[in-house]
């Protein structure tokens, strides 16, 4: 004969259970949630702080936009040179450990700026982006999982969205930095009344003075930057962080390889995120080339640059809260559609109208990350710290895809259109990608 007071005390259990599974942060681990968040914000801003750099790097070192686009291709190559190595040193070490490690290279290669300004070579600054991307490949192939582990499985995916909405402060913050205290700086970007750069009409010994004053202005954020990412390092040294429950278990490269590449859902994602951050990327650093073809200075067109961001910031929280009611897949299907129609106004239209909608992609933009990754990995399991590493060297596509469309930029016209529109239609492209991958996900659940 069945108790009514156990029926009723199990009852009141499960209730419980089934509330904490509903919570996307537990009390017991908000402090590590903050501090492992506040990575996000750290890394958002060494993305957004360097998009511009292109910009920048193109007008003082006097290269083309292809040239220039390297430094995208140094910056995010990194993070598919570390993430494996990431994923390996997560299965042998704690959490803890890892990301010490990278902000250890996240710092030595901000420090490095301080070399390279004063050599004034190129080449020197682009080898301190690759190794900041090292210290970022740690970062972001650790933090992501351990957000996702902090809490029931449940509202992981969700968790991991609110963890990466602190992204986006980080990267305004960034491209604010960049606005204010760098584009805004450089003498090399100064225009006559007839809108062509001074700089290019200057001595061989003036452009020395001027470069080297320039080099300097875009050295000290990223100098200031490793000494808050130091500070970081020493908070998260003195502060508990939860483990990894397999550290130091022995490693099968080969099964893991084998059970994550028949993994349909995870390796479409795969290839959906590395179309998605090569269209982030696009985006982002090209807005300032598209705003100065049709008249804008650099530091307006990182102003519109910052108001996508918040655009994007303040979207990313919308589609988190619509997570509750809607499926992911099919929100990421949705999305990406927006983002096919508003890019296409930016190729096909062009002057302000195509700026403006360059700037509302954004908004469309901005569950993909996170929204693919969760998706991705939803059904890895015990490989979850490796298929995260995928998921990161998936950021490759930031590497491989600007200089492309830099190259399209350096070209006048195509097909009738000017090069840096025509250029868009690689965003374009992705964004098909992405809409097929949250199609496909969405149309088989």
């Amino acid at each position: 004969m069945n108790n009514p007071a156990i029926e009723n005390i199990n009852s009141v259990a499960t209730e419980i259970e089934d509330k904490k599974k509903d919570i996307v942060v537990e009390k017991r681990y908000l402090l590590p949630f903050i501090l492992i968040s506040s990575l996000f914000a750290l890394w958002g801003f060494a993305n957004d702080i360097t998009n511009p750099m292109v910009s920048a790097f193109e007008t003082v070192m006097e290269i083309s936009t292809f040239k220039a686009a390297f430094v995208q291709m140094a910056f995010y190559s990194g993070y598919f040179t570390m993430a494996l190595p990431a994923a390996i040193l997560i299965k042998k070490y704690s959490y803890k450990k890892v990301i010490m490690i990278g902000l250890g290279l996240y710092a030595v290669g901000c420090l490095l700026f301080i070399p390279a300004a004063q050599y004034q070579v190129f080449a020197f600054f682009l080898v301190s982006l690759y190794i900041i991307t090292f210290g970022l490949a740690f970062l972001e192939t650790t933090a992501n999982p351990l957000i996702m582990s902090l809490g029931s499985k449940e509202t992981a995916t969700r968790r991991l969205n609110f963890a990466q909405s602190f992204n986006p402060i980080g990267s305004i913050t960034g491209m604010f930095v960049a606005q204010q205290f760098i584009l805004s700086s450089l003498h090399s970007a100064e225009k006559a009344a007839d809108g062509s750069l001074i700089y290019e009409t200057l001595s061989a010994v003036d452009k020395e003075g001027i470069r080297l004053h320039d080099l300097m202005v875009i050295r000290d954020p990223y100098a200031m930057l490793g000494i808050v990412v130091i500070l970081m390092f020493i908070i998260i040294a003195v502060t508990k962080i939860p483990q990894n429950t397999k550290i130091g278990q022995k490693v099968d490269f080969g099964a893991i390889f084998s059970r994550l590449s028949q993994n349909k859902e995870y390796r479409e994602g795969v290839i959906a995120q590395v179309f998605y951050v090569g269209a982030q990327i696009m985006c982002w650093t090209f807005i300032i080339q598209y705003a100065e073809n049709i008249g804008y200075s650099k530091a307006d067109a990182q102003a519109l640059n910052i108001v996508a961001m918040i655009t994007f910031l303040c979207c990313r929280w919308v589609a988190t809260f619509m997570m509750k009611y809607i499926k992911p897949s099919l929100l990421l299907t949705i999305f990406a559609c927006g983002g096919i129609s508003t890019i296409s106004i930016t190729i096909l239209v062009g002057g302000d109208i195509g700026l403006y909608a360059l700037v509302a992609t954004s908004a469309f933009m901005s569950l993909m990350f996170p929204t693919i990754y969760g998706i991705a990995l939803d059904k890895v399991g015990e490989d979850s710290e490796f298929g995260a590493a995928g998921l990161v060297m998936a950021i490759v596509g930031g590497a491989l895809m600007p200089p492309l469309q830099g190259k399209m930029i350096d070209q006048d016209f195509i097909f009738g259109l000017p090069g840096v529109n025509f250029s868009f239609i690689l965003p374009l492209i992705c964004f098909i990608v992405i809409a097929i991958f949250g199609y496909r996900r969405f149309a088989t659940k």
